[in-house]
């Protein structure tokens, strides 16, 4: 189920804690930056980060209470915040290491990588992970 708030631009969905649905969410929030017209290298951005929250929770955490993660984005002026939510769990969510052989453990560093900024929220019951993209920033300066 997917919801706007027409006054703040904050759109939600709620999805099975299941890799099926990470396609589904990248492609509902791609279609919907598209459509403002957002910069390719912003939705392209925000497509990867979004996959790796939203497979970090699949992977490590809970579902919300309802059974289910929920996703939020929201877009002022050219900046994106994607926010993913899930049940918690018994560890903090932070940049793995960096291990050349590794199979796994990199997507929190690819969140840093990309990301103006990201963070950890916890909530009685649930925690988010979330992070902000686009729009001029220091790390895009020339």
């Amino acid at each position: 189920m997917t919801s706007v708030d027409p006054l703040t631009q904050v759109q939600a969905i709620r999805v099975p804690p299941s890799t099926e649905s990470v396609p589904k969410v990248r492609r509902t929030i791609v279609d919907d930056l598209t459509e403002r017209g957002l910069s390719e290298e912003t939705i392209d951005e925000v497509e990867l980060v979004v996959t790796e929250l939203l497979t970090n929770a699949i992977r490590h955490a809970p579902p919300l209470a309802d059974g289910t993660l929920r996703v939020r984005w929201k877009v002022r002026f050219e900046v994106v915040e994607v926010e993913v939510t899930d049940g918690g769990g018994p560890t903090e969510p932070r940049p793995a290491p960096r291990a050349v052989w590794a199979p796994s453990g990199r997507g929190l560093r690819i969140v840093r990588a990309l990301a103006h900024e990201w963070g950890v929220t916890e909530d009685r019951g649930s925690r988010t992970v979330w992070a902000t993209m686009g729009g001029p920033s220091r790390r895009r300066a020339t």
